[in-house]
């Protein structure tokens, strides 16, 4: 496995891999893997790559005043020997010197998809994570990137960027791996007191519940909506939003039917934890 640091030895690298036919597959990552970025590493296998580069990169730009860009966990020797061990191919690993210039002013902004969920309290959220990404995409040069469905606007959004932009980049979305316990895998799970982690199952568990509603027949949305949010209160979680979209325009929708996402975000403590479930009827 090799480790890269600079964007023109990353280029090179994927050049090379381009020329001998290998078809690449990126995984863009912040670090402190757990078993859901490494479900990533299987989709990619899965969906035709040949070589696998996954980006470890806690990105500056995407976190608002006062979040935990400072404290974010970070533990690169850790991060290099898993994805060792899922034979990966490279890690690019750039600075943040590296990734945005002294003087860089220039953003990658989606208008649409991103103005609703986690950016009515993120403003500013998105346009870091798509400029961002594409940078990646560009230092990495993949045919197909993969993302997981546990960030499920972000990957809608990623989509779209691609679409619109005309990358010619696959997107596949992997399923949300969780713990043993429903818990969606997450590296600020690691901020979660014992007490605050039983308390947050009150989100797989209320977002299962409402899947076996729709199931079983319920067409009350509200009610639904509503008893999502009282099983997270319940549990002392404070609510940021629990919304009912299109799955894949992220529109709000007003009854049950079609492709649909349930997205939630939630505090627990003073971490902010999200989750999703997506109900097809």
């Amino acid at each position: 496995m090799k480790i890269i640091r600079t964007i023109a030895e990353m280029q090179a690298w994927s050049d090379e891999k381009r020329r001998s036919g290998a078809v690449i597959a990126v995984i863009p990552t912040m670090g402190f893997l757990h078993d859901g970025h490494l479900s990533l590493i299987d989709t990619a296998r899965k969906s035709g790559a040949d070589a696998v580069v996954v980006t470890i990169f806690v990105n500056p730009t995407q976190f608002g005043p006062n979040e935990d860009f400072d404290k974010y966990p970070r533990d690169f020797e850790r991060d290099a020997a898993l994805c060792e061990g899922k034979k990966v191919d490279a890690v690019f690993a750039p600075s943040a010197e590296e990734m945005y210039p002294k003087d860089s002013s220039t953003w990658v902004v989606e208008e649409k998809l991103s103005r609703g969920l986690c950016a009515k309290t993120r403003p500013t959220h998105f346009r870091g994570v798509t400029t961002v990404v594409a940078k990646l995409f560009l230092a990495t040069l993949p045919h197909l990137a993969v993302f997981g469905q546990k960030d499920g606007q972000q990957a809608r959004i990623i989509k779209r960027m691609v679409r619109d932009l005309n990358f010619p980049i696959r997107i596949v979305i992997s399923p949300i791996v969780r713990e043993a316990d429903g818990l969606a895998r997450s590296s600020r799970n690691k901020y979660l007191s014992e007490e605050e982690h039983r308390n947050a199952l009150s989100l797989s568990r209320g977002l299962g519940r409402l899947k076996a509603e729709i199931e079983a027949g319920e067409t009350d949305l509200q009610r639904l909506l509503g008893g999502l949010r009282a099983e997270i209160e319940g549990a002392n979680g404070v609510v940021d939003y629990v919304e009912a979209v299109d799955a894949e325009t992220l529109e709000p929708i007003s009854r049950i039917g079609g492709k649909m996402m349930f997205p939630v975000a939630a505090y627990f403590g003073k971490t902010r934890l999200i989750d999703n479930i997506l109900v097809e009827k």
